[in-house]
């Protein structure tokens, strides 16, 4: 039975989209405390936008956007072939996951330094390892817990739009539920993780027109992201054989 399992096709893709789908959020997760140019990574001259009140904004992003859009393109492919329900548990696998792991980053930043640690990479312009691995990995808390329950609530918002445009226009327009699913979606995960993580440190306005610097990007994304949903369609049905690949988007549907 055991060896039937795991030899099944749609299992064995299901437990690799979760793995990657986990491992890619608490990544994500993990860099976050990075802030980069995106004008800089592009080599083109600062946006310098005015929104509400706040001049001189740029494309100043965490590292986790760029491995956030991915996740809503895997969310997207689950919807496809497995339906709400199996989105919902790799959500909710996904964040048990992240919370577990900075529970033990915090720990690790508790547990006591080796002396000759400390100071390992003094010449190379770490003076103080301690400080450096608490600065990486000790996170804000309100950062922490706006970022979860963005990426909870942005996981149920994408898979309801996405199910609920599959159901009026059936197996076509495979780009307008993955793409209009994913830009609403993003852009209340923009905004849950601002007013959670920074109400009251920084004003309305600035909220505001961070948020929209940063779902501008998530939108761009959103869209050229959106080829990968067909290449993994005709991968897939590759890897699974026409009929099966059919027969699974059918009953994710919910009509079987």
């Amino acid at each position: 039975m055991i060896r039937n399992i795991l030899n099944d096709r749609p299992t064995k893709l299901f437990l690799g989209i979760s793995a990657f789908f986990v491992a890619n959020a608490l990544i994500a997760e993990s860099i976050g405390t990075k802030i980069f140019s995106l004008e800089k990574l592009l080599g083109i001259a600062p946006a310098n936008f005015t929104l509400f009140g706040e001049s001189g904004l740029g494309f100043n992003l965490t590292c986790g956007v760029l491995l956030w859009p991915l996740e809503f393109i895997v969310t997207d492919i689950v919807n496809e072939y497995y339906g709400p329900k199996a989105v919902k548990r790799i959500s909710y696998t996904a964040v048990a996951l992240i919370c577990y792991a900075f529970l033990m980053y915090f720990a690790a930043i508790g547990v006591p330094p080796a002396d000759f640690w400390v100071g390992v990479n003094a010449g190379n312009g770490v003076p103080d390892m301690q400080a450096a691995f608490s600065g990486v990995f000790g996170q804000n808390m309100r950062i922490i817990v706006g970022s979860i329950v963005a990426f909870l609530v942005s996981q149920i918002v994408d898979v309801t739009i996405f199910h609920k445009i599959k159901k009026a226009t059936g197996e076509k327009k495979v780009w307008l539920r993955a793409t209009g699913s994913t830009v609403v979606s993003q852009f209340i995960d923009s905004y849950i993780v601002l007013f959670i993580a920074f109400l009251g440190v920084f004003s309305w306005q600035q909220i505001l027109a961070f948020g929209i610097m940063n779902y501008l990007y998530k939108f761009t994304m959103a869209i050229a992201l959106t080829p990968l949903i067909y290449l993994a369609e005709r991968k897939f049905e590759r890897y699974l054989g026409k009929e099966t690949a059919t027969n699974m988007k059918r009953a994710a549907m919910g009509y079987e």
